[in-house]
This record gives structure tokens, C-alpha cells and sequence, in this order.
């Protein structure tokens, strides 16, 4: 699928001040469509759907969620020009602006480096190819991005945001949106799958909420079903389906259904457009351990030991992205003690990551991955006491079924390869069987 590309313009044939007739459907034939297509991007025109002035909800979704966007600011039209602060304020980078030669803008967009093009004698493009070849330059700039927004610029020093991870985790306390189905989700959640299908019935995905459909995907991931999940992407809006976190949760659901390949090509995906990240690298990161486990007890060992290096390699650099993220650490150095002999890094990034998850324990937003950080640091560590205290934190912060089936996992490789060079490691054993018996939240 294609990046999109949203055109803010006027439609149909206008007058600018001066009292010149400007064929916008001409422009957009002409120059932005055969452009935007040229630069492998999906073109998508802002329809006219606007009711008393008010700009309508699908309009800022798209706004907010399309990869890259044209603005023609070329007579100074109001609702292009509002348009245009709201992508500016939370899309920087992508947005290319345009404007019809010898206009004049209500402000100088020379800094922002507005492409001018030429207009005939009856408002139509002249010289197209010209302008087309400088857009497209424009819009191939756009993936290797430098600053374009001045309001972007203004807030670069704020503080950063949260860790990648939260986005996903925290969704529901972070979004505002519909209390009845915030509810109904939430109900379905501990009843099952089917229950949290029925809520599906009652929507139509394609134009529903977002936040309603995004509750409803992590609702689905919440009780296992990888399927459903997967399925769900198909139905979304293709400007939703396209978002990082949804790609990114798409790849986790790929790699639950054993469709690993899928799933790698997806998340790939997201860090060419977007960098590492402790999220991305870190479901990633679980595709090439699964692989690895996977070989291993197959009998395929110098594959095993391939996918073995990737999976560290790969959790690595998204600790690297955000040392404030312990969870892509943790499994770097979990995985470490897979290697025989053990990788001699990990003795340096334990206490590293030790810090960083304590950070996160004193604060208030500490979730169930903080404290299972710390009873597999501690494990690692051979600290059965320390264990046995994170243990009960651990217990008590399980939201979804899925999460404690993960750690018990990753302390049953500990103790597997621990048992292969000789250690005594029955005490972990006891402490998967807690995980693994856990009531569900």
C-alpha cells in the first residue's frame, strides 16, 4: 500500500484577489495528482464535506493521519489556510506548500519554501512539467526530513514525550471518546472473543471514531484474538490502517498467527519511514526470538544462532532509541544468556537497565512491564529474594492474559539454558508456574 497524500485546495474554478480565474481541478490534474503519483504516494483530495463553516471530523482525521499532504494556498482561501495550521502543529516534515505566481499571500511563505507555478491566460497551468518535477523533488525530500514547521520548531525543547510503548498501553487513558463504548469494550474485554465481536456488529469500522476502532483493536489483543485483529485491519479506514501504531500491533498480532514473514516486512516497514524505536524494535525484536526458538528445537542450529544475533541486534537498537524504555533492554539481555559462552555485554547493560526501570517504578505511571522488568533483572541477577518481592508486584499488575504467559516464557529460557550448563535453576521454575496460573485481570 502506498503512503497517502492529502491535497488542501480549493475545488472547481475560483477568482483570486486580483480578479483572476484560477482552475484548481486543472492544477490538481495537471501538476499535484501525476506528482503525488510520480513519488509513489497515494494521492488524496479534501473533499468539500464542510457545514457552516465548521471543518468535519473525517477531514481532521485525515489531516492528522496521512504521511505526507499539498496545501495551494493560492487565493488565500480560509479553510485551506486552518487546515494548514492544524497539519503544521502535528505533522511536521511532510507538508509541501504551493501557490499560483504573482498571488499575494497574506503572509510570507518564502521560509517555508512554497513552490510557485505558472498560470494562463484563462487560469489553467502553464508550463506543468515544471512545477510537477520540482514537487516531486519536494515530496522525495519529504522522507529524509528537515524542519518545516515553524510551530514545530517553537516546542522542539519541550520535554519529550513518553516512551514509545505508552502509546499503546496507555491508548485508553490518553484518548477521549465515546464513554459508552469506552464502557461497553472494557465489559467485553471480561467476557471474550465473542463478546468483543458483538461490539464490532454495532459499528460500522470503515467510518466509525477512530479511538472506537482503535479500542476495539487493542480489545481484541487483549484476549488473544490474533485473527480477529488482523482481520480488523482490512476494514479500517485506509488512512487509520496506514497509522504507526496500528502497523505496529498488526506485525505483534502477524506474529502471534505464526506469519512471521508478514509481520517482520510490516514492522521493517515502519522503521525505514520512521527510525527505531523501543516500540517498534521491540515487537520486531519478538519476531526474530520466536524464529530463533522455533529453529532451535527443530535441530537447526547455525540458523538458531542467526535469528538468535538478529533478535539481540534488533532489541538492542531500540533500547539504543530510548534508554528511558527498559522493555526492548530487558529482552536484549535475557537473550544474551542464550549465548554460550553468555555475551559479555550483558554484564554492562544489567545495571543500566536496572536504573532505568527503577526510574519508571518511583513514578506514578509504572505498569505491569516495569515489574516484570524487575523479576527477570532479578532472575538474571540470581536474586531469588529481590524475585520474590518483584514477583508480587508483577502479579498484581497483570491487565491482559497475554502479558504474564510472555514473561513466564522468557524465565523459562533463563532457566533452560542455565539447566544446559549445569546450574541448579529449580527455584525459577517455581516462579513460572505463578506466572502461568495467574487468574485472568
Amino acid at each position: 500500500m502506498k503512503p497517502f497524500c492529502f491535497v488542501l485546495m480549493p475545488f472547481g474554478k475560483k477568482l483570486d484577489d486580483s480578479g483572476r480565474m484560477i482552475d484548481f481541478d486543472k492544477v490538481y490534474q495537471d501538476i499535484i495528482k501525476p506528482a503525488a503519483e510520480t513519488a509513489e504516494l497515494e494521492p488524496i483530495r479534501a473533499d468539500e464535506e464542510v457545514a457552516g463553516g465548521i471543518i468535519h471530523k473525517p477531514m481532521f482525521e485525515r489531516l492528522m493521519l496521512c504521511d505526507y499532504a499539498i496545501a495551494d494556498l493560492t487565493t488565500a482561501n480560509a479553510n485551506v489556510f486552518y487546515e494548514l495550521g492544524v497539519r503544521h502543529g502535528i505533522r511536521p516534515h511532510s507538508t509541501v506548500l504551493m501557490f499560483g505566481r504573482g498571488m499575494r499571500l497574506p503572509f510570507d511563505v518564502s521560509l517555508l519554501r512554497g513552490i510557485p507555478y505558472d498560470l494562463d491566460s484563462v487560469g489553467a497551468p502553464e508550463h506543468p512539467e515544471a512545477a510537477r518535477t520540482i514537487l516531486i523533488e519536494r515530496l522525495n525530500a519529504c522522507r529524509d526530513p528537515k524542519e518545516d514547521s515553524p510551530l514545530f520548531q517553537l516546542v522542539a525543547e519541550w520535554p519529550r514525550p513518553d516512551i514509545a510503548r505508552l502509546k499503546t498501553d496507555r491508548f485508553r487513558e490518553l484518548v477521549g471518546y465515546s464513554q459508552e463504548y469506552r464502557r461497553k469494550l472494557a465489559i467485553a474485554r471480561t467476557a471474550g472473543v465473542e463478546a468483543v465481536a458483538r461490539i464490532e456488529h454495532e459499528i460500522n469500522v470503515l467510518d466509525a471514531d477512530p479511538a472506537i476502532v482503535v479500542d476495539l483493536y487493542l480489545s481484541y489483543r487483549a484476549v488473544e484474538a490474533w485473527n480477529r485483529m488482523v482481520d480488523l485491519v482490512g476494514r479500517m479506514s485506509p488512512v487509520l490502517a496506514r497509522s504507526v501504531m496500528i502497523r505496529e500491533q498488526l506485525g505483534f498480532a502477524q506474529n502471534r498467527l505464526g506469519r512471521w514473514k508478514e509481520a517482520e516486512i510490516v514492522l521493517q516497514q515502519v522503521i525505514e519511514e520512521n527510525g527505531p524505536s523501543s516500540e517498534t524494535n521491540g515487537l520486531l525484536g519478538r519476531v526474530y526470538k520466536d524464529r530463533w526458538e522455533g529453529a532451535d528445537r527443530k535441530g537447526r542450529q547455525a540458523e538458531a544462532r542467526g535469528y538468535l544475533r538478529k533478535a539481540i541486534q534488533t532489541y538492542l537498537a531500540g533500547y539504543e532509541s530510548d534508554l528511558r524504555d527498559a522493555y526492548p533492554g530487558i529482552n536484549a539481555v535475557t537473550l544474551m544468556e542464550m549465548e554460550d559462552p553468555v555475551d559479555v555485554r550483558q554484564a554492562e547493560l544489567l545495571p543500566v537497565i536496572l536504573f532505568a526501570v527503577r526510574r519508571r517504578l518511583v513514578s506514578k505511571v509504572s505498569d505491569y512491564w516495569d515489574h516484570a522488568t524487575l523479576l527477570e533483572l532479578s532472575v538474571l541477577q540470581r536474586d531469588q529474594v529481590g524475585a520474590a518481592v518483584a514477583m508480587a508486584d508483577t502479579l498484581t499488575s497483570i491487565r491482559e492474559v497475554w502479558e504474564p504467559k510472555t514473561t513466564a516464557r522468557n524465565l523459562r529460557l533463563i532457566r533452560e539454558a542455565r539447566a544446559k550448563r549445569g546450574e541448579d535453576s529449580f527455584w525459577i521454575a517455581a516462579l513460572e508456574k505463578e506466572l502461568l496460573n495467574a487468574p485472568a485481570p
